[in-house]
C-alpha cells in the first residue's frame, strides 16, 4: 500500500536531509484513528493508510536552537540541501518551541511515478537529531493530512 512504500523511503530522507550531525523517546500521536505500526511507536498511520507519521532519533549532534538567528541560519541551509537533492517546491521556516526552536521543512518527491508530499520536523533531543517525518500522496483529501501538519507544526516535539 502506499503508506509501506512511504516509510521505506522516509527513513532513506531521514539520513539523508540531516544536515548537522538512538534514543527511546517514543512517539504520541494524538489523533482518533491512527495506530501504531511498528510496535515501538516510531511509524503511525491513519485508519485509511492515507498518511504516515515516522519519528526517528539519529546519531549526529544537534545542539538545542534557543534563538531564532540560530534556526533560521539552520532552516536556509536545509532549504539549499533539500533541493540539491532535488527535491520539489522545498519550503523550509524556524518554529519556536516555548524557548527551543525546530526546523520544519516541507518538499515533494516521487517515488515509483507517485508524487508525494513529505513534512519533516528536525528537533533536538539530548543533543542529538530527532525528526518526525509525515507523508502522504500528492493531493490526497484526506482528513489525516491537516491532523498531520497540525501534528508537527504546534504538537509534535
Amino acid at each position: 500500500m502506499v503508506v509501506r512504500a512511504l516509510y521505506r523511503w522516509i527513513g532513506t530522507a531521514a539520513m539523508y536531509t540531516a544536515l548537522m550531525a538512538s534514543s527511546a523517546v517514543a512517539l504520541t500521536v494524538p489523533m482518533a484513528d491512527w495506530t501504531s505500526e511498528s510496535g515501538d511507536s516510531s511509524t503511525w498511520t491513519d485508519s485509511a493508510e492515507a498518511c504516515v507519521l515516522h519519528e526517528e532519533t539519529l546519531p549526529q549532534n544537534f545542539p538545542a536552537l534557543t534563538d531564532s538567528a540560530a534556526a533560521t541560519s539552520l532552516a536556509v541551509k536545509m532549504q539549499q540541501a533539500l533541493l540539491a537533492q532535488k527535491l520539489q517546491d522545498v519550503v523550509t521556516q524556524p518554529l519556536n518551541r516555548g524557548g527551543t526552536y525546530a526546523v520544519l521543512a516541507a518538499y515533494g518527491f516521487t517515488q515509483s511515478g507517485v508524487q508525494y508530499r513529505a513534512v519533516q520536523l528536525f528537533v533536538s533531543d539530548a543533543g542529538k537529531l530527532r525528526t518526525v517525518t509525515g507523508s502522504y500522496s500528492e493531493g490526497e483529501a484526506s482528513p489525516c493530512v491537516l491532523e498531520l501538519h497540525d501534528f508537527l507544526r504546534n504538537t509534535a516535539n
